[in-house]
């Protein structure tokens, strides 16, 4: 058992920089009594602090780093360890102008900000492997050392010539001939095709940007590279610290364009399995203008849910804020009982950790403003203070549910590879492809309900599940349509839609209409699908009620499916929008037109209900107020969050006991606004 997995209760802390104070003592000595009044049990350090640690090249410098281990193993803390690969020393790049960064209009990049390095570049590689075993020898006997935070936030790509000779290795291994890849990437359009390995080069501005087999590669190859840098930066981790769990933090996308995805730059599925614990940087934007709390709550809920799914066990978030970000456009604070109601809420869907960035604010650069546990007033008498204080006393009397499993029967598929093609895929509406956001619409409807979710790959074995959603799977290859079958025929119960089976793994068009094992399996035949424009809308009827639809209307014929719904308008009037197809022991629905809300509650109701996917525990569940439930030691440990602007009364099918009180809770409860409770049964 590694070290993490063996130490008791939440972590509670986050990213702790002493080496932006050390001329500043007494502050350091006031970090550490703050930090134990704030129950406070683990820090993460040297993030950034390569310069320091070796501020000229091969003299090293870990006198401070020793005095934070030190001043960790007297309140009997953790220290999360990170390597320092992510802003490297300024010596480093004078010295050795290959490991800056070159861009895709081939400007090689001078010196800054940060994770603006070469992963191909064996100077850096040879320089990073040097720090780490440096650290891995000091610190890796260490007691207090709890684990590694390897580099930080992995991103971004370099098209210097040593990544070009990579990409062209790589693609040599893929294709092994020059035939294969001008077939795979359709080089015959606009007279593309390659005669000699040395004229390939990668997707630029300055010269192919269309061919969208290329693009697709190139991602593949970005996520190649950085998983391999990474493994090369853990080797001697691994080596002198085999007991030590290594981790990277895992990022989302947005929320400024009013959106909250994970982040699709890196294939995370593939990354995870690199990692021993998935963790990631949490960021919501809470109090916002477009949308309700409870909303972004379930965008929340949705990442929280996909990293827990990568490996199907507990995640860390390795960074939070206490009160507000740094970089958004409008940066507000939290309100009153949203930090805990947030927090609680990453325990809730399988976080084992509340981390936050960060311990102490900066007093200059970029990330100053960003909100932390100890503000810029130094003292532990402001709001933001006393209820981090709060949490993390709460979280001592919630140690128990450290580890926890959950219990899900409802699959949601997404695929990073379908994704990368979707989005860069021509024709349609650009604005409205929305492929990640109408995976959270179909979420959106068990959540509401307290139903649990996974997120997963198309290779996930979904033999587990009584239901798999798999709407927009626009790149699939064979296995993925055999798989669905199988696990139709098996007896699951499989919903799709309009975009699926569009594309092969080389994002080209699959042709003949709908492939053959998806026409098998939905009973239908693709015709064409019409793309709409903003504010335009047709009709479906299901059952007594007439629904609009948004952006996309599929024109499908039914072969041997059932019709459950039908469009009433435009010149795709009395055509099938919605059917459902036995297929051997399954069942198999295929949704043709992108449909609101309202729509997909009415359709789901009918699979929850045959499917018995109703939450057990709360009755009459409703939007605003979120139930979520781990397993451990025979016990369920349910989550009960308030998400709204006013007081909330739930009703619950049996008595229980609340943890942060200890007192026996009766079958109906009062929520507080932004209140959350969390329940223990036996289960």
């Amino acid at each position: 058992m590694n070290k993490l997995a063996a130490s008791p209760g939440f972590l509670h802390g986050g990213d702790y920089n002493p080496d932006q104070w050390l001329d500043h003592p007494e502050i350091l000595k006031q970090d550490l009594k703050f930090m134990q009044q704030a129950h406070i049990n683990t820090v993460t350090v040297g993030v950034f602090a390569w310069a320091l640690e070796e501020p000229t090249e091969g003299v090293y410098n870990f006198g401070w780093l020793d005095r934070v281990f030190a001043e960790m193993a007297k309140i009997h803390g953790h220290v999360i360890l990170a390597t320092p690969s992510g802003a490297r020393p300024h010596w480093l790049s004078q010295k050795y102008p290959e490991v800056n960064r070159v861009d895709e209009n081939g400007r090689r990049h001078t010196h800054g900000f940060r994770h603006n390095h070469c992963y191909s570049s064996p100077v850096y590689r040879e320089k990073v492997r040097q720090i780490n075993t440096k650290l891995a020898e000091r610190y890796g006997q260490n007691p207090t050392l709890l684990m590694w935070h390897v580099s930080n936030e992995y991103s971004g790509e370099c098209y210097c010539n040593l990544c070009q000779a990579n990409w062209r290795r790589w693609l040599q291994r893929k294709y092994s001939s020059l035939d294969a890849l001008n077939r795979a990437w359709c080089l015959s359009v606009w007279s593309g095709l390659y005669s000699d390995w040395s004229q390939v080069l990668p997707p630029s501005p300055l010269g192919e940007t269309k061919v969208h087999g290329m693009d697709l590669d190139w991602k593949r190859f970005v996520t190649a590279m950085t998983i391999d840098f990474y493994q090369q930066e853990s080797q001697p981790l691994r080596e002198l610290t085999p007991n030590i769990p290594i981790t990277t933090n895992f990022m989302a996308d947005g929320p400024a364009n009013q959106q909250y995805t994970p982040m699709v730059g890196l294939d995370y599925s593939k990354f995870a399995k690199a990692v021993d614990v998935v963790s990631w940087d949490s960021y919501p934007e809470w109090h916002n203008n477009y949308e309700t709390v409870a909303e972004t709550a379930m965008k929340t809920a949705y990442i929280h849910d996909q990293f827990w799914s990568l490996k199907q066990q507990p995640f860390l978030v390795m960074e939070s804020t206490p009160s507000f970000v740094n970089w958004a456009q409008y940066n507000k604070a939290k309100q009153p009982g949203m930090h805990i109601l947030s927090s609680l809420q990453q325990l809730a869907h399988g976080s084992d950790s509340t981390l936050y960035f960060q311990i102490r604010q900066a007093q200059g650069n970029s990330e100053k403003f960003h909100g932390a546990v100890i503000g810029h007033d130094g003292t532990t008498d402001n709001r933001v203070f006393q209820e981090v204080a709060t949490y993390g006393a709460q979280l001592e009397k919630l140690a128990e549910i450290k580890g926890a499993t959950k219990d899900v029967h409802v699959a949601i598929i997404f695929d990073w590879e379908s994704q990368w093609a979707f989005d860069r895929g021509g024709g349609f509406g650009r604005p409205t492809r929305l492929g990640i956001q109408t995976l959270q619409k179909h979420y959106a409807i068990f959540w509401g309900q307290d139903i649990a979710c996974d997120i997963v790959t198309p290779d996930a074995d979904l033999s587990r599940y009584k239901l798999v959603v798999a709407p927009m799977l626009y790149l699939q290859r064979p296995a993925t349509m055999q798989a669905l079958q199988a696990y139709v025929a098996q007896g699951g119960t499989l919903v799709s839609s309009y975009f699926s089976g569009m594309v092969d793994e080389d994002d080209r068009v699959l042709l003949g209409g709908l492939p053959t094992p998806l026409r098998e399996l939905f009973g239908i035949k693709r015709r064409e699908l019409d793309t709409l424009l903003p504010g335009e809308h047709y009709h479906v009827r299901y059952g007594s009620k007439i629904y609009p639809t948004h952006d996309y209307d599929e024109v499908i014929e039914a072969e041997t499916a059932n019709v459950l719904a039908t469009y009433t308008d435009n010149f795709y009037q009395a055509t099938p929008a919605l059917t459902q197809h036995h297929y051997q022991q399954g069942t198999a629905y295929y949704i043709a037109a992108r449909m609101d809300r309202d729509f997909l509650t009415a359709f789901y109701a009918k699979i929850i209900a045959k499917l018995r996917l109703a939450n057990s525990f709360v009755i009459a569940p409703s939007y605003e107020v979120s139930c979520q439930t781990r397993f451990q030691n025979g016990y369920q440990y349910h989550f009960l969050m308030n998400f709204s602007e006013t007081p909330k009364t739930v009703k619950l099918q049996r008595s229980t006991l609340d943890l942060l009180t200890g007192t026996p809770v009766e079958k109906k409860v009062s929520l507080a606004k932004y209140g959350v409770m969390v329940l223990r049964e036996k289960a």
